[in-house]
């Protein structure tokens, strides 16, 4: 793959963030991307939720495996750590990395095909272990590299560029990730930049798995007239679930002064993350409960038969624990462990063993 570096050249007047870093810093190098693909859009929106958070890039690792979307993790934070595995194997490479290192920010970018299809089976073991990682699926329901066949996630009756419908029903993240338990589920859509920030930055602060589904245009293969996953149809069909806002602790606001006038306190709900963040919902949609699994299964359901884009972000679990905190592993990164810690002995490796006799 050939990279082309961006000119390093800065204005002064740049805007900068508590470590003193512009947006110019959080990006990596150019796009190879056809132009209008909505993953460039997805980068935009990841680059902006970096800079606002004033993550240290070297303190992050981006993880990926194989298709257009999984270009992403080189066109931004390029100071940051990375690992482009083979398709469909990015969540065992990051559940490896994560084990080794918890301290580290740790980004998935993955595609309909490398998650839904080869990687099915691994990304519904991320999500049972609730590895401690923002799981980005670009969905465009078509493999793009290989000229734009339907994946698992194109729509019954959705029609391929030569006209032709799929039959087969889709696979449906989302709805997927609530099922077998994911304590994050959000939706969200390229071309809305002003929803998509907030969710990633409430991803990348929630201690589990967050798995957002980022409805993300194909402009080569699928942005025609009869596909469900073009910018039009999108754009026609979408549906904000729940507005969810993203509250960092330095700027804490009590939600008495973040309501509008016609809105009231019993329409606005607080669930504080681990580190002392805050997602903020306001309720769009009735008695709409992000809280509620059973519920928010049953209305994706009901949306989806309506034909419907749900957006949002559409389920947490206030009580989500991570994989360490499960497996009760050390607070300190293994890597950073002694080697008399790591390696004890073979008196205590046979005292171990003893346990299971």
């Amino acid at each position: 793959m050939t990279y082309i570096a961006k000119p390093r050249v800065f204005h002064p007047s740049l805007e900068k963030n508590e470590l003193g870093l512009t947006r110019r810093d959080y990006e990596g190098v150019m796009s190879t991307l056809c132009a209008g693909c909505g993953h460039d859009s997805v980068t935009a929106a990841l680059i902006e939720a970096a800079w606002e958070l004033a993550i240290p890039t070297h303190r992050a690792a981006k993880m990926s495996g194989i298709g257009c979307s999984s270009k992403t993790t080189a066109y931004f934070m390029s100071e940051s750590h990375g690992f482009n595995s083979v398709h469909g194997r990015m969540p065992s490479v990051a559940s490896g990395a994560n084990a080794a290192n918890r301290d580290l920010v740790y980004i998935g970018v993955s595609g309909d095909g490398d998650s839904l299809s080869i990687g099915l089976g691994q990304l519904c073991h991320a999500v049972r272990r609730n590895l401690n990682l923002l799981y980005i699926i670009e969905n465009n329901g078509v493999y793009g590299l290989t000229k734009g066949q339907f994946s698992a996630s194109a729509d019954m009756g959705s029609k391929s560029k030569r006209g032709v419908p799929n039959e087969q029903p889709p696979i449906d993240p989302a709805l997927l990730g609530l099922s077998i338990g994911a304590t994050f589920v959000a939706r969200g859509f390229s071309g809305d930049k002003q929803q998509l920030v907030p969710i990633i930055k409430a991803g990348i602060r929630h201690p589990g798995l967050a798995l957002v589904d980022v409805i993300s245009p194909c402009v080569t293969f699928n942005d025609h007239v009869g596909s469900t996953k073009s910018y039009a149809y999108t754009r026609e069909h979408f549906r904000e679930a729940v507005e969810a806002a993203f509250v960092a602790p330095k700027d804490f606001v009590p939600p008495a002064d973040e309501i509008t006038a016609d809105i009231g306190s019993a329409d606005v709900r607080d669930v504080r993350m681990h580190d002392g963040s805050v997602i903020r919902f306001r309720q769009v949609e009735g008695d709409y409960d992000a809280t509620d699994r059973d519920a928010v299964y049953g209305y994706l359901r009901e949306r989806q038969n309506a034909g419907e884009v749900p957006t949002g972000l559409l389920y947490v679990d206030p009580e989500s624990r991570d994989l360490h905190d499960v497996l009760g592993t050390v607070d300190r990164p293994l890597w950073n462990l002694p080697f008399e810690d790591l390696c004890p002995g073979a008196e205590a490796l046979d005292a171990l063993m003893e346990n299971y006799r």
